[in-house]
């Protein structure tokens, strides 16, 4: 772990502290590991490959299979467009661009400062509200671009401020 930061290694060593060293632990510690660390690097991936005494391809498989765990460091902030049928008719497709344009990201990627990570989603279930974004929790419904961008703006005012 030699890349990772001091806080980072005692986060993984609490982390396998807590679990056997059952191949049956893998979901559960790389959840964990995620929880404390914000994402799975690859040292991280190698130390619960070492802990489990599974390849590290396996472990790699698992994080890569399933889309709760990321592999790159993940914003303070998530930002989730919805694309469904009922927000794409409603004008989805033109609150995308406003946002990719106003955080230099495209979907799937994080801000430089860490703040926001933006990505697409297929549904967030709340069809009669569309056009939806979400952020973290909360949800924005009835969108324009321009009411888009506000809520973005607010966002950034926000850590400006704090």
């Amino acid at each position: 772990m030699a890349k990772q930061g001091t806080a980072m290694r005692a986060a993984l060593k609490q982390v396998l502290e807590r679990h056997t060293t059952d191949k049956s632990e893998l979901i559960p510690i790389i959840q964990e590991a995620q929880d404390a660390i914000g994402y799975l690097p690859e040292d991280v991936l190698l130390d619960v490959s070492r802990h489990l005494n599974v390849p590290e391809a396996a472990i790699y498989g698992v994080a890569t299979f399933y889309a709760q765990f990321y592999l790159e460091p993940q914003g303070r902030h998530r930002i989730r467009v919805c694309r469904g049928t009922a927000c794409h008719v409603r004008g989805s497709a033109q609150i995308r661009p406003v946002i990719e344009s106003k955080l230099k990201v495209k979907d799937g990627q994080t801000t430089d400062d860490l703040l926001f990570t933006y990505e697409t989603v297929a549904c967030v279930g709340c069809c009669a509200l569309a056009p939806v974004m979400m952020i973290d929790d909360r949800y924005y419904g009835r969108l324009t671009p321009e009411k888009a961008e506000a809520v973005i703006d607010e966002y950034m005012r926000q850590a400006d401020a704090g």
